[in-house]
């Protein structure tokens, strides 16, 4: 039965009985809780929700459905797909159970001819009513099966209709799998129909089960769905939905553009298969206003189509692909769905854009790819890396399979355990926020790659000149292409060719201005490297407009290029002075190169003395006095290192370096810019060093004009030190030292007069100590002392107080605070009474708590006018206490 007399079959079986023919809604739903149109009923949700009341009682459609959550099964399944045709009935609050089982049975055993004695199905766990309707029909219990929720109860996998179901499935026979029913085997028992008694509503929740049911519907109503490619494989008696006559012309041109028959071998039968079926699912994408991009509908669309490429390429396709097999399924399909027809040349230009793009992405990943194995080689290494593998998978968007494929043509193998690792590691840093990618983010990253991938990298002019003039290829806001910008709008801006040095191996991008000729004028005030040696300006429209393809002329700031040039020039000379002093294991692990000051991270084992920083600075501001010329060249990467030249930790470099030497003492690999002399520099200061890490440390400096700024600024201070201090600058340091000694004198004068008469205060307040059942009680206020003077005078009166069985609490105010101190003597001690307990009720009415444990505690709060009242609370907690310890 060929598939338009399956559509029509369908329609009118249920046309004739009261139905309302419905045409499919698109595949861009008017609705914002789905990203595209999953199934049938999606048209009809307020329906079932009473939103809306339905025209109609009963209808029938066949709707286009795309889903993409299983889209790795697709091809390694017979009844996987991204795209598939759902015949579908619906009641509204019209018929339910039994009317719907019935048409079922009736459509599928008379209709369409399926072997009664084959059919099996499954209901929801506790759904009785549904096996008695089986068996009424003619499906013996033996046949129904009852699944659980993950299976028999559906929902479109967001808030709103929702309800147990019932499938129906074919027994295709003991070649397909073991015999036991759907529960068993649900490739050899496929599904065919799904009824869904829609009959709740769901609430938000994760997954197919972790959802709550928020109680019945207003209205009870049937949804069903039958996948027309499903029932086409049956009745045409083919293997897979490759093979029917939906998308058989689609794999027979496959077949011509590789030159091979399928299926082939078992790899190229998966290959076939998903250029194939993605191939349908493209075209009636596109044909809906859906165009690929890097987020949500898009990039499911932009998906396919570099899966489809992908496994294209696999089975040998270098050609265009993409605009030929979606023309076949125009062609094939476009008499059953006008759409695809009207939107032909649409489908065809982004096609063949589309594939293009991708097509400019792999051949760049595989020079990368091409220079990886050739290295592995030349090191005899009998694999590829982890992070080779992932740089390309994720700098280049280059599918991991192709590193895998080719690194197996050439021999080797890759370290997929390590690949692995790493994406597991990015995946989890973006849920934890550590290094979120967002929406904004991802959009960036996928258009840069196009740019890239369009026009190549930036020329950098910067080298030689700070000015040049560059074409502007694209502004993007927010990841997102805009043709123009105006006064006060901030994009990002890409150049064909720029003087701008984009931030790298710790050097801050280049600041500026840019102009165009009808009097645009923008601020850069960033340039970084969006994918490496892809300039990215970040700039603010200051006058005029800004349109893409003007020319426009780029002027870095001279000023603060020099200032970085010498920080950079520094830090050069800085590594190699460090590992002169300190050791050949004191190697860079980190830099930032900015205006007018430097930050050198390095490995160590101990923080540096005071001496050492010294002759650091020294020995770097002689080679710098010394003027080494700096000379740049370049070479592959073997030879550098063979010539000695230094690669820092964490950079990425590739096979043409580029390397710097000062003098006969410095060569580094670097792609920064740096002064031609070494006197250049200027003065470098060095602020101190820290450490940062395990065995980590940074030195920052100053150098240039800031490191002059550092020095004026310190004399200034010096000068204001002298003047106090009524000294000469080179007396300054012996006058402090007399001061301060004449400081400390009458500092230690001071605390033994206080001492003296704490000592004076504590005797005369021991004397007011009063007799009370149990020992002695002291409870007084005391003026003019601090919090910790109190303490002090509360242990002092307790050791005074004969045979060690006394309380004292004192009192103060101090700064606008009331404070407690309370003390116990040494034989309380030993009946295990503790001070703070004395305390309890005093803190609350002072508004504060008390603290401590053992022979003192104390309590401190802002109320400080009920210190009196707060006395007498702990005076009264002391004589219970007390009296209390003698029983």
């Amino acid at each position: 039965m060929h598939s338009q007399q399956i559509r029509s079959t369908f329609l009118d079986f249920f046309t004739d009985r009261g139905h309302e023919p419905v045409r499919s809604s698109p595949l861009v739903p008017d609705d914002p809780t789905l990203l595209l149109t999953n199934a049938g009923m999606n048209q009809f949700k307020p329906y079932y929700l009473g939103e809306t009341a339905a025209p109609y009682p009963r209808a029938v459609s066949v709707q286009k459905c795309a889903r993409t959550s299983d889209i790795e099964n697709v091809g390694r399944t017979a009844r996987h797909g991204t795209f598939f045709e759902m015949l579908g009935n619906f009641s509204f609050g019209d018929y339910f159970k039994q009317e719907t089982i019935a048409y079922a049975y009736e459509l599928v055993t008379k209709g369409f001819g399926l072997a009664p004695e084959r059919l099996w199905a499954t209901v929801y766990l506790d759904d009785d009513e549904s096996i008695r309707c089986w068996e009424r029909v003619g499906i013996p219990a033996s046949r129904v099966q009852r699944l659980g929720k993950e299976d028999n109860f559906w929902s479109m996998g967001v808030p709103g209709p929702c309800g147990p179901n019932s499938e129906l499935y074919y027994d295709r026979g003991p070649a397909f799998g073991p015999e036991g029913g759907p529960a068993v085997n649900d490739e050899r028992y496929m599904e065919i129909w799904n009824l869904v008694f829609m009959q709740y509503g769901r609430g938000e929740g994760e997954g197919k089960t972790d959802y709550p049911i928020l109680g019945e519907l207003p209205m009870k109503g049937i949804d069903t769905g039958m996948g027309l490619e499903r029932l086409a494989v049956l009745l045409q008696d083919v293997e897979n939905v490759c093979l029917t006559d939906l998308l058989a012309p689609t794999l027979h041109r496959v077949q011509e553009l590789s030159g091979r028959e399928y299926p082939g071998s078992g790899a190229d039968k998966v290959s076939f298969q998903v250029v194939t079926e993605h191939a349908r699912a493209m075209a009636f994408l596109i044909a809906d206003g859906v165009l690929p991009g890097n987020e949500g509908r898009g990039y499911v669309l932009r998906r396919l189509m570099r899966r489809a490429v992908r496994h294209g390429r696999l089975l040998g396709i270098e050609g265009p692909l993409l605009p030929e097999v979606t023309g076949s399924v125009i062609a094939n399909l476009g008499s059953a769905w006008p759409e695809l027809g009207e939107q032909a040349s649409l489908i065809e230009q982004v096609t063949r854009a589309e594939e293009e793009s991708f097509g400019r992405t792999l051949r760049q990943g595989a020079k990368l790819l091409d220079a990886a194995v050739r290295r592995a080689k030349e090191q005899k290494s009998p694999s590829l890396s982890g992070e080779t593998a992932f740089e390309l998978h994720d700098t280049f968007g280059f599918p991991v399979e192709l590193t895998l494929e080719a690194a197996h043509d050439a021999g080797l193998t890759v370290d997929e355990d390590r690949f692995a690792a790493l994406l597991t590691a990015q995946q989890q840093r973006a849920k934890s926020g550590g290094k979120v990618k967002t929406a904004a983010a991802l959009r960036r990253q996928e258009a840069y790659r196009e740019l890239v991938a369009r026009h190549g990298r930036t020329e950098f002019l910067g080298y030689e000149r700070t000015t040049g003039e560059g074409t502007v290829l694209a502004l993007l806001d927010e990841g997102r292409p805009v043709p123009a910008a105006s006064a006060g709008r901030q994009v990002e801006l890409v150049l064909d060719a720029t003087p701008f040095y984009a931030e790298r191996g710790g050097q801050v991008g280049d600041t500026g201005v840019l102009r165009t000729a009808d009097g645009a004028v923008l601020e850069i005030t960033d340039t970084r490297n969006g994918l490496p040696g892809f300039h990215v300006h970040t700039a603010r429209v200051a006058e005029g407009e800004i349109r893409t393809g003007q020319t426009a002329e780029a002027a870095v700031d001279a000023a603060r290029r020099a200032s970085v040039a010498r920080s950079h020039s520094a830090t050069h000379i800085l590594h190699a002075v460090v590992r002169e002093v300190l050791g050949k294991h004191a190697a860079q692990h980190g830099s930032l190169v900015d205006d007018g000051r430097l930050r050198f991270d390095f490995v160590h084992f101990s923080a540096l003395s005071p001496g050492q920083l010294d002759e650091i600075e020294s020995r770097v501001n002689e080679r710098v006095l010394a003027d080494p010329e700096v000379r740049v060249w370049h070479a592959d990467r073997a030879e550098a290192e063979r010539a000695g030249a230094l690669a820092l930790f964490g950079e990425k470099y590739e096979d043409t370096v580029r390397i710097v030497d000062i003098g006969d003492f410095s060569r580094e690999l670097c792609g920064g810019t740096h002064v031609a002399h070494g006197a250049q520099v200027g003065t470098v200061r060095l602020v101190g060093d820290a450490s940062v890490g395990a065995n980590l440390r940074r030195i920052e400096a100053w150098t240039g004009f800031e490191a002059l700024a550092s020095a004026q600024r310190e004399r200034t201070l010096l000068r204001e030190l002298t003047g106090l201090l009524g000294s000469r600058p080179e007396d300054a340091v012996a006058a402090l030292e007399k001061r301060l000694k004449l400081l400390a004198l009458a500092q230690g004068e001071v605390e033994r007069m206080r001492s003296a008469e704490l000592t004076a205060i504590a005797a005369g307040v021991a004397e007011k100590a009063e007799a009370v059942p149990g020992g002695l009680l002291v409870a007084s206020r005391v003026e003019g002392v601090t919090g910790q003077e109190l303490r002090r005078l509360a242990s002092t009166v307790a050791l005074r107080l004969a045979s060690g069985a006394g309380i004292v609490v004192l009192g103060t105010v101090h700064e606008g605070k009331a404070m407690l101190a309370a003390a116990v003597g040494s034989r309380l001690r030993e009946r295990g009474i503790e001070a703070q307990e004395v305390l309890t009720e005093a803190a609350a009415a002072i508004g504060g708590g008390a603290g401590g444990k053992g022979a003192l505690a104390s309590a401190g709060g802002r109320h400080a006018a009920r210190l009196g009242d707060a006395l007498s609370l702990a005076r009264a907690a002391s004589a219970t206490i007390l009296d209390r310890s003698t029983r």
